[in-house]
């Protein structure tokens, strides 16, 4: 959801806005496992679970997308990146988008019976509408369920300049230093375990708390550490970086890394699951964004198609769950059966168009400049 700066390379910017369509083709498939019955506790279960990784792929891209302009004003001596500006981009790319949806479901379910009688009310409608539905249970209002993510991303775009600041001006007193910028987002890095540590051994911490921005901040802080090894790395081998990400998916379906849910019961498997996804995330996005344009994952990413699909997928992202759930209706099926492929389409093709429509009234002009690069979601 960043609309960041140019990038020098011909077809990066194509790639990096393709593999949102990938990630976000994930994070449906996942929810139509979810909806379907399929998170059961064996590797099938575990696969389908495991598709949330679409959610770190999309983490690790902002926190690349977003630190880039800092770094690159690091390393040339140039003027950082203006704080206003950015919350203002920000503000004006996610909130608009995200209002109409808040706001559609809550008049959709005026006549639709709702099963679930979380985030109903004016205080439902006011947590959703200011993305603090995650502080505290009862606050996820049916077909919005997925916002998680977007309350969890949004404090990330409200450190992130903090975050610079500490580093870039405090840290390495303006200076070009990457090994000390590396080590200070390694630091930022270590909050997750630490997070998952106190919010599952400490008792009177409520259980929403393994939804905040801690619990994630090593996926954002993994794409601010691509940020600066792209301006130190020019060459970083597609087929063995996919490769990786591939195994760390196969291992994260096992029990290591918990029973099929975003939140595990245990420390350890918490833990592991946090880092395998990393390193899905950043393998997946790091041939991309380091060394030359070009190779096989960049051409994959640049089709025109997957591009025009990850333009619209922070709207395909908002609508698709309340989407799915008219299409479990449609489609005859009770909660948690039904064929898990079937939804997966009926939603995908339904809630395209839906988006497009929605990226065509709230995204502002300088978004849909090709000069710019796309928003990551």
């Amino acid at each position: 959801m960043t609309s960041g700066p140019p990038i020098d390379a011909p077809g990066r910017t194509d790639s990096l806005t393709g593999i949102r369509a990938l990630a976000m083709l994930l994070v449906c498939a996942t929810h139509a496992g979810f909806w379907t019955g399929k998170y059961t506790d064996d590797f099938e279960g575990w696969f389908f679970a495991r598709l949330e990784v679409g959610v770190a792929i999309f983490f690790v891209l902002s926190g690349f997308l977003l630190f880039s302009p800092w770094v690159r004003a690091q390393r040339e001596g140039g003027p950082k990146p203006d704080v206003q500006r950015y919350f203002w981009h920000r503000a004006r790319r996610i909130l608009p988008a995200y209002w109409l949806t808040v706001l559609g479901v809550y008049l959709t379910f005026l006549w639709r019976e709702d099963t679930s009688t979380l985030g109903h009310g004016v205080e439902g409608l006011l947590r959703n509408l200011t993305l603090t539905q995650i502080y505290g249970f009862g606050h996820l209002h049916s077909g919005l369920t997925q916002m998680w993510s977007l309350a969890t991303e949004v404090v990330f775009y409200l450190l992130l300049p903090v975050f610079a600041w500490l580093i870039c001006r405090v840290l390495c007193r303006g200076r070009w230093r990457p090994g000390l910028m590396i080590a200070a987002v390694s630091v930022l890095m270590l909050i997750t375990p630490a997070w998952a540590i106190l919010t599952h051994e400490v008792d009177g911490i409520d259980v929403t708390a393994r939804l905040w921005a801690p619990a994630f901040l090593a996926w954002f802080a993994g794409g601010m550490l691509l940020a600066i090894l792209a301006q130190l790395v020019h060459a970083w081998h597609p087929l063995l970086s996919i490769l990786v990400a591939i195994i760390a998916f196969q291992i994260s379906c096992t029990s290591l890394a918990g029973e099929p849910t975003i939140t595990p019961n245990t420390v350890s498997a918490t833990i592991i699951k946090s880092v395998l996804y990393l390193v899905i995330g950043f393998c997946l996005v790091a041939p991309l964004a380091i060394g030359p344009a070009g190779n096989w994952w960049d051409r994959a990413m640049s089709r025109p198609v997957v591009v025009w699909f990850g333009e619209i997928s922070y709207e395909f992202f908002l609508v698709h769950v309340i989407v799915m759930e008219l299409v479990m209706d449609l489609l005859d099926y009770p909660i948690f059966t039904g064929s898990v492929v079937g939804v997966f389409i009926v939603t995908t093709v339904l809630s395209t168009p839906v988006a497009w429509a929605l990226h065509r009234v709230t995204a502002p002009l300088w978004h849909r400049k090709k000069a710019s690069v796309a928003a990551v979601r």
